[in-house]
């Protein structure tokens, strides 16, 4: 199959470098989709001519990016070698930030996970500002000295957290629970502290992206994921896209106004307490179900089917507001209230659902994961540090 013909922005035929780099990255992401394969799959796979898939191992191995193995049994011969990404040309860290610590795992440029940390941190009073930058470089040494390479930086690090970056004035918002939140040293900060570049990025977004790549959301271009847990949140595809919103707080619906709900006013300062001052996250956050259930945790409140149902109604309100202004064809319920209700949680929201709104979107929970910000995190991070690593232009 011949390689298309690109053009760059004024219409010129694109250059045989452009091209070059176009098939080295189409082949380094089929190792990364595929792990180790022969140079006649490579063919294949990209419909390039073996001489050219030859040429095109040869270039990558030189630079360092790719690596061989031993051949394939049974299969003699040079078409028998296998090709691999070599994982030691970059790592990546990926954080999760919450209210009781910071998690994170590094892994190489392949996705492979090598080292794993968590740094608990209750709240105290008076914390310095510069406490989260040091929390998340003690968690990204203790991964990186279990991976056994304290001394190779991340070459691109992602935390998640509560929260939003302004992408005005970069600084963190709806996020009161982290000291140094208002800094518009932040990203500075946590740079240093790690030695590299860093992004910083709300947890349900990731948790959305984990949803998009490996969950309930696979093959969806447009959903929501409701994220219902200590704090109420949602990330919002459009076409493949991530709403994010004028300030990048799309999706903040701890504050939406519900009936039986006070108002939440006083701003993102207001929204450190477990019930956010009023709104949507007073009904159906991880507090409220408990404050149904006379303090019981989660689990045990969501057997109850008083609870339940009243839990139910709850978050069916809160939806048919997101249907008839997003009307998305599927919402993902995800969080510590979903896990907890399960599927007899769902069923009752899908029935309360009827008649609140015309639009009626599939309904699906969260697909299990041990922490689905911290994968989002590390396909953000790989995704990033991959556009850099694998750049042959």
């Amino acid at each position: 199959m011949a390689a298309p013909t690109v053009r760059s922005g004024n219409g010129t035929p694109g250059t045989p470098r452009v091209l070059r780099a176009m098939n080295d990255r189409a082949a380094l992401d089929l190792l990364v989709a595929h792990g180790p394969l022969t140079r006649t799959r490579i063919s294949a796979l990209t419909g390039l001519s073996k001489p050219t898939a030859s040429q095109l191992l040869g270039r990558l191995t030189e630079t360092g990016l790719v690596r061989t193995r031993s051949k394939e049994r049974g299969r003699p011969g040079p078409d028998a070698l296998l090709y691999e990404i070599d994982p030691t040309v970059g790592r990546v860290a990926a954080l999760s930030a919450d209210l009781r610590g910071v998690s994170a795992v590094v892994a190489d440029i392949a996705g492979t996970v090598v080292g794993r940390a968590r740094v608990a941190a209750e709240p105290t009073a008076g914390e310095p500002r510069d406490r989260t930058a040091r929390l998340v470089g003690e968690a990204v040494d203790r991964a990186l000295r279990e991976a056994g390479s304290e001394q190779h930086r991340p070459h691109t690090t992602v935390v998640g957290t509560p929260g939003a970056i302004d992408p005005h004035s970069g600084e963190l918002r709806y996020a009161p629970h982290l000291p140094g939140r208002h800094s518009r040293t932040l990203h500075t900060e946590l740079s240093e502290a790690l030695g590299g570049p860093v992004a910083i990025e709300n947890d349900v977004n990731l948790a959305a992206l984990a949803e998009r790549h490996t969950g309930a959301a696979r093959g969806h271009d447009d959903f929501v994921l409701l994220w219902v847990d200590e704090g109420i949140g949602a990330a919002v595809f459009v076409d493949g896209v991530l709403l994010r919103g004028a300030t990048g707080g799309a999706g903040e619906l701890g504050y939406m106004p519900l009936p039986g709900a006070p108002l939440a006013r006083g701003g993102p300062g207001a929204y450190a307490g477990a019930d956010a001052g009023g709104g949507f996250q007073s009904l159906v956050s991880v507090p409220a179900v408990r404050r149904l259930a006379g303090g019981a945790p989660p689990a045990e409140a969501l057997a109850d089917p008083r609870v339940r149902a009243e839990t139910g109604r709850r978050l069916a309100d809160g939806i048919a507001v997101l249907a008839a202004v997003l009307d998305p064809p599927l919402v993902v319920l995800s969080g510590a209230v979903p896990r907890a209700g399960g599927e007899e949680l769902r069923a009752l929201v899908e029935r309360e659902l009827t008649g609140l709104a015309l639009p009626r979107p599939l309904l699906r929970l969260s697909e299990p994961a041990d922490d689905p910000v911290l994968a989002g995190a590390l396909l953000s991070a790989l995704a990033r540090a991959r556009d850099d690593v694998f750049d042959t232009g």
